[in-house]
């Protein structure tokens, strides 16, 4: 055997095995599954789609081996029954029906960046972005990340920002940098500004009507935190790209060529798509089937400026689908593992075992154990509206008991739904973001571990900080 050979395999033979991401989740939807045997049945009373405190009780549950090929649907009423083989297979294709409208917004978000990709006008605009800028690609990343994150601590905005991770990918791809890096570009600062959520109406107008709290108020002290978070996490990024070695690589070569005429429109349009996109949002309560109606009328009127025949960008919408087709799949996975939680009626169970957390006697405990199971309750909940329903009734009352107040309460609700939607399998906004990008989660998991460390670490901090200045 050649020596060329023999250090072919060897190569082979060292390259680290990357774990499929579906796997991953797989994994977690059997793991959920086994929990159903494991943990009790039981169930809040809700009104209005709000659970009411100390209504939980205990359901009656046969854990017999024999329902494991058994349906949880033939369950007499009134008894739950734990998540057999039937009902694990059957959450796939129910979860990929409860997340088609966020899949089929990913998938035609990929197409209409395919268009943009074959027009050349990404590359164009770059390129100029890149000159205008003199190369300076740290200013740039301090601009457009606290853009981002105001973008997101003020109105929300959150799955309006998919649009713009493509650009960021192939903004870092150009520089030599690897995509997961444009990916936490836009990811880190969007989370920086749910975290503290200044004037974010999605948490703040559930949250705090909850506990009796004018909708909007201590902002004061949420942008102070604000601020901390958004640091840091420019820091980090900062940080992350220099160890890249982008330090270390030549200035990037300033070329004064104008873009073309055709260029210009297709990205001035880009641009005002975007703009519309902010704006009925948040104006008209858009969701996703509006939305992906909305880059479908985009992506046409793309089409129609960049000159292609209608077979060439047909292509060239399926091509860009075609990257994210996969990824888009992890979407529908993830919900199958909240489906699978709510058959075997365990999820308010989880809920009421949470809240044993919380202390009674101390307020900067109590404080710190409702951010606990703030971080533990969103891998289960992980949408910020439906966490804040379910959370606030319960730790509102437990907070005043243990001296800790309304607006710290909902603090800790905050950093615990942003902090663990950072990194989370089962969040189904983060996952689009990954799948936009083209990026593994176990791969982003090892990247943002130790940003999450850190923000949780100053999220206790600044809690107990709260509760000493009484607010």
């Amino acid at each position: 055997m050649s020596q060329s050979k023999v250090e072919s395999n060897n190569q082979v033979a060292l390259k680290p095995k990357t774990r499929n991401p579906i796997v991953v989740l797989l994994f977690i939807l059997v793991i959920a599954a086994v929990l159903t045997y494991v943990l009790d049945s039981g169930s809040y009373q809700r009104e209005n789609g709000l659970v009411i405190a100390d209504s939980y009780q205990m359901i009656e549950k046969d854990r017999s081996i024999s329902h494991l090929f058994s349906s949880v649907q033939q369950a007499p009423a009134g008894e739950a029954r734990p998540v057999g083989a039937v009902d694990v297979l059957m959450s796939i294709p129910q979860g990929l029906q409860r997340g088609a409208g966020l899949i089929f917004m990913v998938l035609v978000i990929g197409g209409m960046f395919g268009i943009l990709n074959a027009s050349g006008a990404v590359d164009a605009g770059l390129e100029r972005l890149l000159n205008m800028v003199q190369g300076n690609v740290y200013g740039l990343v301090i601009f457009l990340m606290t853009i981002f994150a105001l973008g997101s601590t003020f109105l929300g905005l959150a799955s309006e920002y998919l649009l713009i991770i493509p650009l960021m990918v192939e903004l870092v791809r150009r520089l030599g940098m690897q995509p997961i890096i444009g990916l936490a570009i836009v990811t880190v600062a969007v989370k920086v500004g749910y975290l503290s959520s200044i004037t974010n109406p999605l948490p703040l107008t559930i949250a705090q009507p909850l506990l009796g709290l004018p909708v909007f108020s201590g902002a004061g002290m949420r942008a102070l935190f604000f601020a901390c978070f958004l640091v840091v996490g420019i820091g980090f990024m900062l940080l992350v790209i220099k160890k890249a070695g982008f330090a270390n690589q030549p200035k990037h070569e300033v070329c004064n060529k104008r873009l073309s005429n055709r260029h210009l429109l297709l990205l001035l349009t880009l641009l005002a798509g975007v703009g519309g996109l902010v704006y009925a949002s948040t104006t008209w309560q858009w969701h996703n089937q509006q939305l992906t109606a909305y880059y479908l009328g985009l992506s046409i009127l793309l089409t129609i400026i960049s000159g292609m025949g209608a077979s060439a960008a047909a292509d060239a919408f399926v091509s860009g689908m075609k990257k994210i087709l996969l990824a888009s799949i992890l979407i529908g996975v993830a919900m199958a593992i909240a489906i699978t939680l709510e058959n075997g009626k365990v999820l308010d169970s989880v809920v009421h075992g949470l809240v044993n957390l919380v202390g009674e006697d101390n307020a900067y405990v109590a404080v710190v154990g409702m951010f606990g199971s703030q971080l533990l309750l969103d891998v289960m909940i992980p949408s910020t509206s439906g966490q804040a329903a379910v959370s606030m009734p319960i730790l509102g009352p437990m907070g005043q008991l243990a001296g800790v107040s309304g607006q710290s309460t909902v603090l800790a609700f905050l950093f615990g739904n942003g902090i663990t939607n950072m990194i989370t399998p089962t969040s189904g906004t983060l996952l689009a973001y990954l799948a936009t990008a083209q990026v593994g989660w176990t791969q982003w998991a090892r990247f943002i571990a130790p940003l999450v460390a850190i923000f949780a670490f100053m999220a206790g901090l600044m809690l107990m900080f709260a509760v000493y200045v009484g607010f």
